[in-house]
């Protein structure tokens, strides 16, 4: 029996809509992540993106547990001594929200080129309505 490995050129790659009205985000991005990946796939290979589309909507309506709402930061250094800049979950939701998501994501992801890749083909909104329509995504159930 021999081993399947997954071709570039032979990959499908589908669109899926995921709705993050009311969804954990924790529990939200490693679905997406997995999704993005291709792990609920069978013809899954590590080393090649396998993964799908992901449209995200509803990113301003993500809730978290605890008091990440204040506590949790977001810190970014601009390379010069004393460059550290740190923003609240809170601030960045209301600013950005889609950059919540998007960094839970990235987080999940591999750290290389193939990660970059599959972070490209992810795609968030603020509002209920994406510019996808023509490409049919299919909804991601999550479970509760």
């Amino acid at each position: 029996m021999k081993t399947f490995v997954a071709k570039p050129a032979t990959i499908e790659k589908k669109w899926l809509v995921v709705d993050a009205d009311g969804q954990t985000l924790g529990r939200l991005s490693t679905v997406v992540a997995d999704a993005l990946r291709g792990k609920r796939k069978v013809t899954y290979t590590p080393n090649i993106d396998t993964g799908d589309f992901v449209v995200v909507v509803n990113a301003e309506k993500i809730v978290v547990t605890g008091k990440k709402l204040d506590e949790k930061m977001y810190w970014r250094h601009s390379g010069y001594p004393g460059g550290i800049k740190g923003e609240s979950l809170k601030n960045l939701l209301a600013r950005r929200p889609e950059e919540v998501v998007r960094r839970a994501v990235k987080g999940m992801l591999p750290h290389n080129r193939l990660g970059a890749a599959q972070l490209r083909k992810l795609k968030i909104y603020t509002g209920p309505e994406h510019p996808h329509v023509a490409q049919h995504p299919a909804p991601l159930a999550i479970k509760e």
